[in-house]
């Protein structure tokens, strides 16, 4: 599996972004063909390479021909990526991450996200920075992004509110429940842009996984820091743990007013919006009422879709949120020839290396159903596979 490392030492911006992938091999020419069907007006695209401390890299820079850059709002900016013409998974997720910043921005000023005047995020450089990462992740194949933790500043800057504090108040939100520490340094380390991006994309914060490394790219940051080079660095390469830890988002509520006959749809919508696991549980609640505890584990960037399903199709009216890491084996499918034609079977690789095969459960189903089978006989033929290779 390609996998990439995304090491914030000088915090994260969406143009160190774009200049780290850059860097590390994705072509120019065609990332500007994509940008070029946002049909948007009244910039140029530079990359070009420059120093920070004796370590060269790629400076993306998005030039404008007009400084003040009207807002936009969430449908505005939705309707520009719909007619793109951009991959639709990289158009699913351009949507997601500015209706998470719409989201924010909502809070923080007391507005619908639907509400929301996009300032310095509707502007074309942020739009473009935007399009530009997912694009290019997208290109390099990179199927997970993992990400150190984030150093941020401190300090006072001017927005488009006026003043605000460092990090700005949609930058903290956005990294909420993320591991971030004080840099030192008095200067936004961190934007909403690169804050969203991470946030949006990342598998797991912290240390680096084991990998094989294929490429390393600089991103270069507009500031000269005084106690680092305002460089962002992305390794590319090749998973190889055997068991791999990763970041998930763990949802938890307890329901005792929810008809039985509801909870299967339940769950089979989370499973829909993306869920990795979905359990429920009995329990006893106050007054000594019988009820269900709902468990519902996800990737983290999928959080705001699991809990809008969770208050959508259940009677909760709160959803405990936390994030745990997990180990997990490598697993991935295999076709194998069965008395009953090809069959499908999961592949998982043991610590020790090793490869186990093990029924798929829906695959069986099929198979019982049409031969008109026990499903325990078919299950029993599957399993045997790992004892007769």
């Amino acid at each position: 599996m390609k996998i990439a490392y995304l090491d914030c030492f000088s915090g994260v911006s969406g143009d160190m972004f774009v200049g780290s992938l850059l860097d590390a091999g994705l072509p120019l020419e065609r990332l500007e063909k994509i940008i070029s069907g946002l049909n948007l007006n009244g910039y140029r695209i530079s990359a070009k390479k420059e120093e920070r401390n004796s370590i060269f890299g790629t400076k993306f820079s998005v030039l404008l021909q007009e400084e003040d850059q009207k807002a936009r709002h969430l449908k505005e900016i939705k309707e520009i990526l719909k007619r793109s013409g951009l991959p639709l998974s990289v158009i699913e997720k351009c949507i997601l991450i500015f209706e998470n910043l719409a989201r924010t921005e909502g809070e923080i000023h007391h507005v619908s996200p639907d509400e929301v005047h996009f300032h310095e995020l509707g502007a074309v450089d942020s739009i473009i920075d935007i399009v530009a990462a997912i694009a290019g992740i997208h290109l390099l194949g990179i199927q997970k992004l993992f990400v150190s933790r984030i150093p941020v500043g401190t300090g006072i800057m001017t927005g488009a509110h006026g003043k605000i504090p460092v990090p700005s108040p949609a930058t903290i939100a956005l990294l909420k429940d993320i591991p971030v520490y004080y840099s030192g340094q008095d200067v936004e380390m961190v934007t909403p842009t690169g804050a969203a991006l991470v946030t949006s994309l990342c598998s797991s914060f912290g240390p680096m996984p084991p990998m094989t490394i294929d490429r390393v790219g600089y991103g270069v940051g507009s500031r000269t820091l005084a106690d680092r080079p305002n460089l962002l660095r992305i390794l590319i390469g090749n998973d190889i743990d055997k068991q791999r830890s990763e970041t998930v988002v763990v949802l938890e509520s307890n329901l005792d007013d929810m008809s039985p006959e509801l909870l299967g749809y339940l769950m089979d919508s989370l499973f829909d919006a993306g869920a990795k696991d979905v359990s429920f549980s009995h329990i006893q609640m106050k007054k000594n009422r019988p009820g269900i505890q709902l468990q519902v584990v996800g990737q983290p960037e999928d959080k705001e879709r699991l809990t809008a399903v969770i208050f959508r199709e259940s009677t909760t009216l709160g959803v405990r949120i936390s994030y745990s890491q997990r180990a997990v084996l490598q697993r991935g499918e295999l076709m194998v020839d069965s008395p009953w034609g090809k069959m499908r079977v999961k592949k998982v690789i043991n610590q020790d290396g090793g490869t186990v095969l093990l029924p798929e459960y829906e695959e069986c189903r099929r198979i019982a159903k049409e031969n008109d089978l026990a499903l325990r006989d078919v299950y029993a033929w599957a399993a045997a596979l790992s004892r007769h290779p």
